[in-house]
């Protein structure tokens, strides 16, 4: 006998019954032709644009491109601003997930519905929303300017919150998972143990969820990072104060497609890494 069998044996005898077996299902034969043209026609959509990227890259002219004043400081802005607006999302997105996950109020969809609304929501209009709300004459922006003389709109400031609202939702819906994934037992232990709600959060809870708001970082700031038309409209498109890289590579393509080119590179190089850094979580979710 297996030391497997005697394991299973064993774990059917302590447990008073037979053990559940896990099956796998496995597909019989071929991929069948109605499915494999169409699957080979959408891997051809999302990776043809890709491929043309690198193959009409100019490599000869690229670390003269890359090099330039204009490319650093965009570069540069583009970092600063998606780490600042990925701290933004993790003070307010993290508490947020865990009220989602923990808590059962009185319209609890209606609010994850609204927290998500960003995903779907065209970036353009919410840089309208967010210049309606913190605009000089908005309806928060009016008394930020005349109680404290803060002004959002059009500065590097503006950037970071443009960037925080549409990549939020990504921290929030990744830490909601991790939390609803994760026994709320070890909470209920802590508080009975004499621990406060907060502590057990921050001393039990964090913890455990630790990867799944490391991952919702990642995404968040891979947003922040790509985000162009919120930011445009928000913040406009100032250089050395509010151009960011996309911004760049949409005016680079106007007068210097290499150049855009170029810019362009740099955003996927940072998006591959991105995919990198998530890839043994999502391997592990499937």
């Amino acid at each position: 006998m297996t030391a497997t069998g005697t394991t299973d044996e064993a774990a059917e005898r302590l447990s008073g019954g037979p053990r559940p077996r896990r099956t796998v299902r496995r597909t019989r034969g071929g991929v069948p032709v109605p499915l494999l043209l169409p699957a080979l026609g959408g891997l051809a959509f999302l990776v043809l644009p890709l491929v043309a990227l690198l193959l009409r890259a100019p490599w000869r002219d690229l670390p003269e491109q890359l090099t330039s004043a204009a490319v650093w400081e965009a570069l540069r802005l583009s970092l600063i601003s998606a780490t600042a607006a990925t701290a933004v999302a993790l003070v307010l997105g993290v508490p947020l997930a865990w009220v989602l996950a923990r808590v059962r109020f009185p319209g609890r969809g209606l609010v994850r519905a609204l927290v998500t609304l960003p995903l779907v929501l065209p970036p353009v209009v919410g840089g309208v929303a967010l210049l309606l709300a913190l605009g000089r004459n908005g309806v928060v922006g009016r008394w930020l300017d005349s109680a404290f003389g803060v002004t959002l709109p059009f500065t590097t400031t503006g950037v970071v919150v443009a960037e925080a609202f549409v990549a939020m939702p990504f921290l929030v819906i990744s830490v909601e998972g991790t939390l609803r994934a994760a026994d709320p037992r070890y909470e209920e232990a802590a508080t009975t143990l004499g621990a406060s709600r907060f502590t057990a959060f921050r001393r039990v809870t964090l913890p455990l969820i630790a990867p799944g708001v490391a991952a919702g970082a990642v995404l968040a700031w891979a947003r922040a990072l790509g985000e162009f038309g919120a930011t445009i409209t928000f913040a406009g498109n100032f250089p050395g104060r509010t151009q960011t890289m996309p911004l760049s590579v949409y005016l680079a393509l106007q007068s210097d497609p290499a150049a855009a080119i170029a810019l362009s590179l740099v955003l996927l190089a940072v998006s591959i890494a991105v995919l990198a850094g998530l890839r043994d979580r999502w391997m592990a979710a499937s």
